[in-house]
């Protein structure tokens, strides 16, 4: 596949998503924002254009160095926060969002602890990062700062960020996150929760890599 087709299913691929994050509860209008690396590239979401219109042609394209290679708008403000992402880590995608529950906890808490074990999806309790002004470089070294050794991270009175080996993968994560911190408020409600210890996350960490959990059977 030429990088251009790539770069043209990113874009198509990331618009479909865009529908899909005021549905489901993970923002509104035009904040958060989403972004695919492809080889040295990465296709990201324009800065505060509405996502329930955006189209696949209006997505950006920048180098990891942040120089616009293909930006028919402002690349969103959350650049320097994904770039920082994509040179650190693994990371194929990376969704930030501005989810109700993960921002009420981000104002209350330092870190969401393990309710569930769907928890070790995330590396484990994901810790909130301190608060810093959004596009900031003070934000994507705070945000790293919470990262290590995990796969999401909460954004004191902003968001959450997550990121995967895909686009789907990423989402999901950001999706799974917000029910999580859903489920700890209500069992506050209830009292104090039994958090979830080192080793019972090890064991489904363990477990989860026996079952090879997740994965389709060849065929």
């Amino acid at each position: 596949m030429s990088i251009r087709t790539e770069l043209q299913s990113a874009r198509e691929e990331l618009a479909r998503y865009c529908q899909r994050l005021a549905a489901d509860g993970l923002a509104v209008g035009a904040a958060g924002n989403l972004s695919v690396r492809v080889g040295s590239r990465v296709v990201i979401t324009p800065s505060g254009l509405d996502y329930g219109e955006l189209t696949a042609g209006e997505m950006c394209v920048v180098s990891l160095s942040g120089d616009e290679l293909d930006a028919p708008e402002a690349p969103s403000s959350e650049l320097p926060l994904h770039l920082a992402i994509y040179r650190t880590t693994e990371a194929a995608a990376v969704v930030h969002t501005h989810s109700a529950e993960v921002v009420a906890l981000s104002v209350t808490r330092a870190e969401l602890p393990a309710v569930h074990y769907a928890i070790t999806s995330m590396g484990g309790p994901v810790r909130v990062a301190a608060y810093a002004r959004f596009g900031s470089a003070g934000l994507a070294a705070a945000v790293l700062s919470a990262l290590d050794g995990r796969r999401a991270a909460i954004l004191q009175n902003h968001g959450a960020v997550c990121y995967g080996a895909s686009l789907a993968d990423a989402y999901d994560r950001a999706v799974l996150l917000e029910w999580l911190a859903r489920v700890y408020r209500l069992a506050r409600c209830y009292g104090a929760p039994r958090i979830l210890t080192d080793a019972e996350l090890a064991e489904v960490s363990a477990e989860t890599r026996r079952l090879r959990y997740g994965e389709r059977r060849r065929r």
